[in-house]
């Protein structure tokens, strides 16, 4: 009995071959907890879609997905000068954001990134000579920009990305490849259009794996109902129940990330007022959990414990019984699945 992630194979694979389809040159992500599929699977699917590159978050997940997917694994965070050695194939490309961390790549592949209006790391402008008279034993694969999602104050990614392939030729460096990411398929025709001779190589990571919601579904598995007395204590806390009702016990708890929520950009009068009357209810200890029966989502009993949740339904509803599943809405990110059903 567990958290279930469901999967319709086959509209999850055609919604990954469109976007292979749609984007050329695809580097599919896989990283963290693989958007809650783990990555071995992923790197699996990759081999299904027969791309020649992956990529990865760190050294270790490269290491893992290495034995699940065979051509070339890269790496996305940056070469860090004294960290921990992990042995990794010839075929994996390590990402590097300063002079000195390509020199002292020396032999190895590596992929140059440049400083984006992310400002998150790669090379500056003014890097790019001292960069280029360190380049002659590196195995440069291509360079990178890591672009944002939104696009304020008439933002443009083309213009930031063309702007960065112009720097690169005046520095007289070979701009054969660039590893782009959140570019449409539209902005990415202009760039290759405007620059025929640069191959332009889209990572795409949340897009691809999750972008058909309706081919996934995430469902809990009730354990245990329990009828409860109106001001009869229960769970860890001994709280008392608000009135005549249910306790159901539901797969599903801390570990597997349940009731855990990133922070997240809020916009809006309307989502500003959700997220002001959750945090009031939340103080006297009122939160809606994830799970949905009768088709309302319904409140946690008390907060999750480590692989289960308690939920609280009143007598006006008729209660799950063991062995039912409820559904979840649920962030893939930050989930842990017990079971993935690909079927």
């Amino acid at each position: 009995m567990s958290l279930t992630l469901y999967v319709d194979a086959a509209r999850w694979r055609k919604h990954q071959d469109e976007v292979r389809d749609t984007f050329p040159g695809l580097v599919p992500v896989m990283k963290g907890n693989g958007y809650g599929f783990t990555n071995p699977r992923l790197a699996e699917e990759a081999t299904r879609m027969c791309v020649d590159t992956v990529a990865v978050g760190t050294t270790y997940e490269a290491a893992l997905v290495k034995d699940y997917f065979d051509g070339k694994v890269l790496v996305l965070t940056p070469y860090l000068r004294g960290e921990e050695a992990v042995p990794l194939p010839d075929r994996t490309i390590r990402t590097v954001s300063s002079v000195q961390a390509a020199r002292d790549l020396v032999g190895c592949r590596i992929v140059v990134a440049c400083m984006t209006t992310m400002k998150r790391d790669g090379v500056t402008e003014e890097e790019l000579v001292k960069l280029r008279t360190g380049m002659d034993d590196v195995r440069l694969e291509g360079f990178s920009l890591h672009l944002p999602l939104d696009h304020p104050d008439g933002y443009d990614p083309v213009v930031e990305v063309t702007g960065w392939v112009e720097r690169l030729r005046a520095a007289r460096l070979p701009v054969r490849t660039m590893y782009v990411s959140h570019l449409t398929a539209a902005e990415l025709g202009v760039l290759r259009e405007r620059y025929p001779d640069t191959e332009f190589r889209p990572r795409i990571g949340t897009d691809l794996w999750l972008g058909d919601h309706d081919a996934l579904a995430s469902r809990g598995t009730v354990l245990d109902v329990v009828r409860i007395a109106r001001g009869e204590r229960f769970g860890y806390r001994q709280r008392k129940a608000p009135s005549d009702g249910h306790l159901v016990v539901v797969s599903g708890g801390t570990a597997q990330g349940v009731g855990l929520e990133a922070p997240k950009t809020v916009r809006g009068v309307m989502p500003r007022a959700k997220g002001v009357a959750r945090a009031g209810l939340a103080t006297v200890n009122r939160s809606l959990s994830p799970f949905t029966w009768a088709g309302k989502q319904r409140w946690f009993a008390e907060p999750p414990h480590m692989q289960v949740s308690l939920l609280f339904l009143a007598n006006d509803v008729a209660p799950p019984k063991p062995g039912d599943e409820l559904e979840a809405a649920l962030r893939h990110t930050t989930t842990h699945f017990d079971r993935i059903a690909i079927r």
